[in-house]
């Protein structure tokens, strides 16, 4: 079996290599923290990020990007605003990039495929996604995602076997914008139903929420390209609900705590793990303002980001104009 290549080791990169071990497959894992590739190395333990997991004798942690550099098919779960610049460091040999980051790069607004292309040009790119927590992916529970892959069912055919377990099923599609969307999308979601949680104002909300926000995320994404389907498979309306129901969720986590009256600054400040909803929350609000595509729950997570307080964000969410639905039947009532 070819080795696999995983670069970053937090709590998903790391789950990712321990079930991409799971049938004894050498796995290379890249970790910029040099503590982590000692630990992992010497102990079989990622404290850090993924304490819970004895992580398989077939991972091998390496601070070095060169070590990658004969592995056919590499998956790259770096936080997203640094992709471009860890993927500039890798050899230009062509492989499979898999990108696992979810979020979309501030200041140029572009999605992450675009940023890969343009790091690593010789690359074949593909895109996987989907309702996963790392900790159940490492203890080798049931997880199905969508693997979208920019070169059609080729790539699919050389990707699927390398990725794919008895408890890891992976889901073809050919749509990257759509899986990219879909995971940018409900980051800033799980934020927003954070604060529903925070503020006590119950299930009924979130459950609006939740279904409100699908219906934002459908307005991008389809402006954007992507298609309908997508959005509503794995990608996009399973990890919505997956993310915004758990403070297994980074997002949740943080928008719980904005909701509870916590400064976003201090929050960010203090956390070794990123919440990528923060970070994608303003580059989205300003991508769908320029388009005139109507985002009220972003715009208003964009807000209690930037000190807003949320129950006057929430008030204010509350008392917009009332609305048809569907928008086949918003006719005169705006959107």
């Amino acid at each position: 079996m070819s080795p696999v290549g995983v670069i970053g080791a937090g709590a998903w990169g790391t789950a990712l290599a321990q079930m991409l071990a799971s049938d004894g497959r050498e796995v290379v894992l890249w970790a910029y923290e040099t503590e982590v590739v000692q630990a992992i190395n010497a102990d079989r333990r990622n404290p850090l990020y993924l304490p819970s997991a004895t992580l398989a004798p077939s991972i091998r942690a390496t601070g070095d990007l060169g070590e990658l550099a004969g592995i056919g098919t590499v998956l790259v779960v770096t936080p997203a605003q640094v992709l471009g610049k860890v993927l500039s460091g890798l050899s230009e040999a062509p492989r499979d990039l898999v990108l696992c980051s979810k979020g979309i790069e501030a200041g140029t607004g572009r999605l992450m495929n675009d940023v890969a292309r343009e790091a690593a040009p010789g690359s074949a790119v593909a895109v996987l996604s989907g309702p996963t927590f790392a900790h159940e992916v490492a203890a080798g529970l049931p997880t199905a995602v969508t693997l979208a892959c920019s070169g059609g069912r080729a790539q699919w055919e050389r990707l699927a076997p390398a990725i794919a377990r008895p408890a890891f099923r992976p889901y073809y599609s050919d749509d990257v914008t759509g899986a990219e969307i879909g995971g940018a999308v409900k980051n800033v979601l799980a934020i927003a139903c954070g604060v529903v949680e925070g503020l006590a104002l119950g299930q009924n909300a979130r459950a609006a929420i939740i279904s409100r926000g699908f219906a934002e995320m459908l307005r991008f994404g389809e402006a954007l390209g992507a298609e309908a389907e997508t959005l509503s498979g794995l990608c996009g309306l399973g990890d919505l609900v997956l993310t915004c129901s758990s403070t297994s969720s980074r997002n949740f986590s943080l928008g719980k705590a904005l909701g509870e009256g916590a400064r976003a600054a201090d929050l960010m400040a203090d956390r070794r793990t990123v919440a990528e909803g923060a970070f994608t929350a303003p580059v989205l609000a300003d991508l769908a303002a320029a388009r005139g595509i109507a985002m009220p729950i972003v715009d208003a997570v964009d807000a209690i980001l930037k000190g807003a307080g949320a129950r006057a964000v929430v008030a204010a969410l509350l008392a917009r104009p009332l609305r048809a639905e569907l928008e086949s039947d918003a006719g005169d009532l705006g959107a």
